[in-house]
């Protein structure tokens, strides 16, 4: 079965998209950048290896939503915390799952073939990203997933990772190769403010 990499995606408007970024550069500048950011990441993600869905929000309008390539198969997030919604896409997986956001400029196919190759021999890989959360996490499949999986994770810090690692602690974890991600006017090497 050829494995799935979903795409978490939230429809780029000002105001809905990067908002942490858009504090710091505008809220349109930020709806800009991570459409863009997404189109490049989407052309370099296609690759016959893996299924390639975008998983989308709002579920209603992020599956009407022309900003993003028509060929590519769409699902809804559904409702929940980032955990619920990314817990329900790993369980519903029948063979090798990873799912990723869009805020990643430096995700090439290499990486995303690494984590798949390291889902062989653990239940879940993580690919941590350099604030302490992380860019990728995978399953073998969705019965890999352990109960309580993301329970009591501080989203959006340092502690993102650790948590989500404590909250797998009966699962075979892999991780892989450390990426930076976008949240703020300094990730991009700006100064902070519009």
């Amino acid at each position: 079965m050829r494995p799935t990499l979903f795409v978490m995606l939230k429809v780029p408007r000002p105001g809905r998209v990067k908002t942490r970024l858009g504090r710091d550069i505008g809220m349109t500048a930020a709806a800009w950048w991570f459409r863009h950011q997404t189109a490049r990441l989407l052309r370099e993600l296609r690759d016959p290896r893996w299924r390639l869905v975008l998983a989308v929000s709002p579920d209603r309008e992020g599956g009407a939503s022309r900003a993003w390539p028509a060929g590519l198969m769409r699902v809804a997030q559904g409702g929940g915390d980032l955990g619920v919604r990314m817990a329900r896409l790993l369980r519903g997986a029948k063979g090798p799952v990873c799912i990723i956001g869009a805020d990643i400029p430096g995700l090439r196919r290499g990486h995303v073939a690494h984590a798949f190759a390291a889902l062989r021999g653990h239940d879940l890989v993580f690919g941590p990203a350099t604030d302490g959360g992380f860019w990728l996490v995978g399953a073998r499949h969705g019965s890999a997933v352990p109960a309580g999986v993301f329970a009591n994770v501080r989203w959006s810090g340092e502690h993102a990772l650790s948590d989500s690692l404590a909250s797998a602690a009966t699962a075979r974890i892999a991780l892989v190769q450390s990426l930076h991600d976008v949240d703020c006017a300094a990730d991009l090497g700006l100064p902070a403010g519009p």
